[in-house]
């Protein structure tokens, strides 16, 4: 089976906490441009930038190391604008509308992404996040995630043909591109300890893998080429994830890297960040 091994990620909690409320609300925010709105689950509130609408070439050139094949045929997607989550999901997000905390990693601290929650828990937080908010939210489409991770670079990375362990958390000891060789830190850490990408998001690279929408599928032959989630039933029951964790070598954080899950699989390197119809 293609997917990550087990492993934890963090994430950095959500700063700027609205007052304590029963419920949840929405609220539009000013501020940094890329923020377009703040939902709150209590003192919890999780935030969710504009990504801008555009096209773009979804997979990996052949000549990309460390290619798979399932990761072309290249082809052209343009998209419509939508929110998606600045940071993964956090632990205290996720106790705060569930309840409890599943994450294996738990002395991270609330801060940190929630984690060992499979595809159908992600959907469970989701649906009840919606009812509280009043508000229509979901996981990305695979092809929104890859979008939102490039960021508008064509690079293997966002950071360029080469990320290094002051960009991401991962296992550095492995190289890629002619990176230097830096630590591995084992364990996951707070969301946003690292620099956004262009689209002021965080942590697409590395820390935890994320659940998107779609269905594995060995190739994009056919693939959807409006941004939406790929999901025909024939493609069978496994649930892409994207992005590597922290126990991963530099090649899994690539933009175009895929793995491939059960959809009630719970690994401590796995979580999930929402997204939303602008």
């Amino acid at each position: 089976m293609k997917g990550p091994a087990s492993a934890a990620a963090s994430l950095l909690a959500v700063l700027a906490l609205a007052a304590a409320a029963p419920g949840a609300r929405s609220q539009p925010q000013d501020g940094p441009a890329a923020l377009a709105e703040r939902v709150c689950v209590g003192t919890q509130c999780l935030e969710l930038v504009a990504v801008p609408g555009g096209s773009f070439l979804m997979g990996s050139p052949a000549g990309e190391a460390e290619r798979s094949t399932d990761e072309g045929p290249q082809h052209p997607v343009s998209l419509q604008p939508f929110l998606l989550g600045r940071f993964e999901v956090t632990q205290a997000q996720w106790k705060a509308v569930m309840g409890r905390n599943p994450s294996q990693f738990q002395r991270c601290g609330g801060d940190c992404p929630v984690e060992n929650v499979s595809w159908q828990d992600a959907q469970a937080f989701i649906r009840k996040l919606s009812q509280l908010s009043g508000r229509r939210f979901r996981l990305p489409s695979e092809a929104e995630w890859e979008y939102a991770a490039r960021a508008g670079t064509r690079s293997a990375f966002s950071t360029g043909t080469a990320i290094t362990a002051a960009q991401a958390n991962f296992n550095a000891t492995g190289t890629y591109g002619g990176s230097a060789p830096g630590p591995y830190r084992k364990a996951p850490l707070r969301v946003g300890r690292f620099a956004p990408n262009a689209f002021g998001l965080h942590d697409l690279h590395g820390n935890v893998w994320e659940w998107v929408q779609d269905r594995y599928y060995r190739s994009y032959f056919d693939a959807p080429a409006d941004g939406s989630a790929w999901e025909p039933a024939d493609h069978g029951p496994r649930r892409v994830v994207r992005g590597g964790s922290w126990a991963d070598a530099p090649e899994a954080l690539r933009c175009a890297f895929r793995g491939a899950l059960a959809p009630d699989v719970r690994l401590s390197g796995v979580g999930f960040r929402i997204a939303r119809d602008e």
